[in-house]
């Protein structure tokens, strides 16, 4: 992860009180943003192509390939999140390429949504809802999950470094 030392606002440029810090940085970087956020979806999305085609749903069976995808899409925006917010002062364009763009690109709730659909059928049913039910609990989880455990470790290695000094 790249990272850099955020710069004070420059006094000759005009400040607008009511914009949160992070849309100003963006406002600096609007090609920039959008160059990443591209980039990054497509690499995302690439990454759960790959999955779905290595793991195939059989017709009415739960859909393993998208459940994985958003559970473990949500643990890392967790980390990505803890790690750029509370740890360390990240690149303005590091939060849009890897949470907007790759993870954005890789989970796939509107993929979720039309199995879920499809499953909702007298036969399928109890899949359906268990799809629905259990993708939203799951992925709900891994994201406090991961944000406590980002928390921990990093509490860890600090108190560990601190030990040593």
């Amino acid at each position: 992860m790249t990272s850099r030392r955020i710069e004070p606002p420059d006094p000759a440029e005009p400040i607008e009180p009511d914009i949160e810090p992070a849309r100003r940085e963006r406002a600096r970087f609007p090609v920039g943003v959008l160059c990443v956020i591209g980039i990054g979806g497509g690499l995302g999305a690439l990454a759960r192509y790959g999955l779905a085609r290595w793991w195939p749903t059989p017709p009415g069976g739960f859909p393993w390939a998208t459940f994985v995808t958003n559970v473990s899409g949500c643990f890392l925006i967790g980390v990505l999140m803890v790690a750029i917010t509370d740890i360390r002062t990240a690149h303005p364009l590091v939060r849009p390429f890897l949470g907007v763009g790759v993870l954005g690109g890789f989970t796939t709730f509107s993929t979720y949504a039309d199995e879920a659909r499809d499953l909702l059928r007298p036969d399928t049913v109890v899949t359906g809802f268990g799809y629905l039910a259990g993708t939203l609990v799951c992925a709900l989880l891994a994201t406090l999950a991961a944000m406590r455990l980002t928390r921990g470790v990093y509490e860890g290695v600090r108190a560990r470094r601190k030990g040593a000094a």
